[in-house]
């Protein structure tokens, strides 16, 4: 990767088409058939919880490459409070460009965004493999809950970066998706006949 040759800036309007484009070839047939993820991003845009200083794309020759985008939420503290904190994604890079560093380029330049605009924590659904290189680890290891989580249930897939060191010290509680992320799949079906047709 030359990092010489891209750009990270924010997402306009005009570039909506083109990031829904890549979030659906990227996400596509990986957790499920076919893939939500591009409906999503398309509902979130909308979204009160949504941050459009946290809205990103990486370009490369005029080509839109990677994104990544924030929402607000909460942990329910066992103790009453509720803490704001952010959630990430979906975030993607072109298929052809995977594993080349450019994922991690992105991630940790949004991450970056994040702590300068004074957030605290970022949790995220994700392999640590590849994200705990950007400093996440397991969201457990903070005594953060995924909501609807059965005690005895794998949540390894939960992770957590604290922008502030310490922001979590001293809480326990339930991490809250944020509603945006639910979608009807009557309703992604319908959006996908947007685009060109895909075998899933």
């Amino acid at each position: 990767m030359n990092k010489k040759n891209f750009r990270i800036r924010l997402e306009e309007k005009k570039d909506y088409r083109a990031v829904e484009d890549l979030v659906r070839e990227s996400f596509w047939n990986v957790y499920r058939p076919g893939c939500s993820e591009h409906y999503v991003i398309h509902i979130l845009r909308d979204d009160p919880a949504f941050i459009n200083e946290l809205d990103f794309v990486m370009e490369q020759d005029s080509r839109i490459i990677g994104q990544n985008m924030f929402m607000k939420t909460i942990i329910e503290a066992d103790d009453g409070r509720t803490i704001p904190v952010l959630t990430m994604g979906p975030i993607c890079i072109a298929n052809d460009l995977k594993r080349q560093g450019y994922g991690k380029a992105l991630l940790d330049y949004s991450l970056e965004k994040a702590a300068a605009l004074g957030f605290g924590a970022v949790f995220f659904e994700g392999n640590i493999d590849f994200y705990g290189k950007s400093g996440f680890d397991f969201a457990s290891k903070f005594d953060i809950r995924y909501h609807d989580l059965p005690e005895d249930a794998d949540s390894s897939f939960f992770l957590c970066k604290e922008l502030k060191k310490g922001y979590l010290d001293g809480i326990s509680g339930v991490y809250q998706t944020p509603q945006g992320y639910y979608v009807d799949d009557a309703d992604v079906e319908e959006f996908d006949k947007q685009f060109p047709y895909k075998k899933s």
